[in-house]
């Protein structure tokens, strides 16, 4: 019995069940019953060696929900081979931009005053144009050049219908088939529909810029714009205008007028504070959202995407850096094993010879060869083949630490992040030290010692009472004195019972040599009836031992 199919999403259910197919999972269509939807040409299984890239455009082609589809699946080393997870990680938002008299539509609604009341500028052609939005460039009435993100129109329904349809799937292959069972597609979909509601609330970028903006003050060459709160709202996000040019599209001359290397260490230093200290860190850098100012700093746009690592995590997460970017294979295989949960088919040898591959890899492997971020991805890769689930931070992890390892190749091409590592992990475990004396935490401390103080006496007294009147008392929760005791019973009466079965074959023996009248099977028959007795009484105890026994000790 296949999914019941809603008229509503009969496209997207055609397109869905058309990439299942065309990328080897045939198995999938047929068991939901999505061949329903297919056309006759498109049921026709392709080669499943189709190459990686075509599934990135084609989910580009099917817009900007799937766009960030893929932008998951990226992160989910466990169901892709490499080449589909680094074709999906490079996925980039291919749209056409909309019409003005929309975006000044929205603007003015947003804001509630019409646009020329509200800028003294505002530039007709976007600067930039994604799957959620566009940015434009403008001039605040007090002379402030800014760049204002005005969300698409109707995108928010659009990407509501889409992930209500992609729901009732994951809900069918999760029920029906052993890959939904294994890989919980609904979790996975829940995951990304809150990065999406999140993503579309432009309220909650702002505060990331705000919170990133007094983050990097102790990093001169690292910035992002501060929002401007009183033109903001849920769909229009204004920000400042930072000029600058995207460190890809540099060229080789403009990068000898700068100190790279200089550049690429700070950024390096401020991600790892981000993540080991702060736990809340950009986590989309890819080149594309990293520019050069004029005055050349590092300047990171477009803070929608954001990570949070919980502190045990973070204590984790840095022993376990040290241990790849220091060659310790075995120390970073226990440390993965204590960040995942591993399941009941894990295969532990198997995991710690590839995690001792990987960081032997990384002993050997020159400046040019080396990525942090590429090292943390196998590592999720090896743990979801040997049965190891692993959070989803992690593989995020990786990916922000992969997409740094690029920009800081691009401005110096012998930069090297373990050294960094290995050079700020004592600065980091400082900084963690002092976060954790932070006033709220003291404060905490301090009433938890003023309870103890407040409630000592009245304990002391009774602790005192009770060794004054012979009442103390240790008990030790150790063995079930009752149970040990019935055990000591059992073993008694089976003995006991096993003495008198004995002797009343003994005494049957000895009967045989008594002459009397009465006489059983032509024996004495004093001597058969114990005999008989003591046969019974056998029975009875071996079947007690092999039956009850046995069924009271599973």
């Amino acid at each position: 019995m296949g999914i019941s199919l809603n008229p509503r999403h009969l496209k997207r259910y055609q397109q869905i069940a058309w990439l299942f197919a065309k990328y080897g999972r045939s198995d999938l269509v047929k068991q939901s019953g999505l061949d329903q939807t297919l056309n006759a040409e498109e049921q026709v299984t392709p080669k499943e060696a189709a190459k990686a890239e075509e599934l990135a455009d084609d989910l580009e082609k099917l817009g900007p929900t799937f766009v960030k589809v893929g932008q998951l699946l990226s992160t989910r080393v466990e169901l892709l081979p490499q080449a589909y997870l680094d074709a999906l990680a490079r996925l980039q938002d291919k749209v056409e931009p909309f019409d003005f008299n929309e975006v000044e539509k929205i603007v003015t609604s947003e804001l509630g005053v019409r646009m020329s009341r509200a800028f003294a500028d505002f530039e007709v052609k976007p600067m930039a144009s994604a799957s959620l939005g566009q940015v434009h460039r403008a001039r605040l009435r007090d002379g402030r050049a800014v760049a204002v993100k005005v969300q698409r129109p109707e995108i928010r329904e659009q990407m509501v219908e889409d992930l209500d349809a992609l729901e009732e799937i994951a809900q069918f292959l999760d029920e029906h088939t052993e890959l939904g069972r294994r890989y919980e597609f609904v979790r996975m979909l829940d995951e990304l529909r809150k990065s999406l509601m999140r993503e579309l609330d432009y309220r909650q970028e702002a505060h990331n810029l705000t919170v990133f903006h007094e983050q990097l003050k102790t990093f001169e060459h690292v910035i992002v714009p501060a929002p401007i709160n009183d033109y903001s709202t849920a769909r229009v996000l204004t920000m400042e205008y930072v000029p600058g040019t995207k460190i890809t599209r540099l060229s080789r001359v403009a990068l000898m007028e700068f100190d790279g290397a200089a550049l690429a260490d700070e950024l390096f230093r401020a991600y790892l504070h981000h993540i080991l200290v702060d736990g809340f860190f950009h986590a989309d850098p890819h080149p594309g959202n990293v520019f050069l100012t004029p005055d050349h700093r590092i300047a990171l746009l477009d803070l929608g995407m954001v990570g949070r690592i919980m502190p045990r995590f973070q204590e984790d997460l840095l022993q376990l850096l040290l241990a790849i970017s220091e060659g310790r294979g075995e120390e970073a295989t226990q440390i993965a094993i204590k960040i995942g949960e591993p399941l009941d088919d894990f295969d532990q040898t198997e995991f710690s010879r590839r995690i001792s591959a990987i960081v032997a890899r990384q002993k050997t492997a020159t400046i040019e060869q080396m990525q942090v971020g590429r090292l943390v991805l196998e590592v999720t890769q090896s743990a979801a083949a040997c049965r190891i689930r692993v959070p989803a931070e992690l593989t995020m992890l990786g990916k922000t630490l992969l997409n740094l390892d690029q920009v800081g190749r691009t401005l110096a091409p012998d930069f090297d992040p373990n050294a960094v590592i290995r050079r700020e992990a004592a600065a980091i475990m400082q900084q963690r030290l002092v976060k954790s004396l932070s006033p709220g935490n003291l404060f905490s401390g301090l009433l938890e010692v003023k309870d103890l103080i407040q409630r000592l006496p009245a304990r002391l007294n009774k602790l005192l009472d009770a060794v004054a009147n012979n009442e103390f008392k240790i008990s030790v929760d150790a063995i079930d004195e009752k149970t040990l005791i019935l055990g000591f019973q059992k073993i008694a009466n089976r003995i006991t019972v096993g003495v008198i079965i004995a002797a009343l074959i003994i005494g049957a023996a000895m009967l045989m040599r008594v002459e009397t009248t009465f006489r059983i099977w032509g024996y004495p028959g004093l001597a058969i009836i114990f005999f008989l007795f003591a046969a019974g009484a056998g029975i009875l105890l071996l079947f007690n031992i092999l039956f009850y026994d046995k069924s009271h000790d599973d």
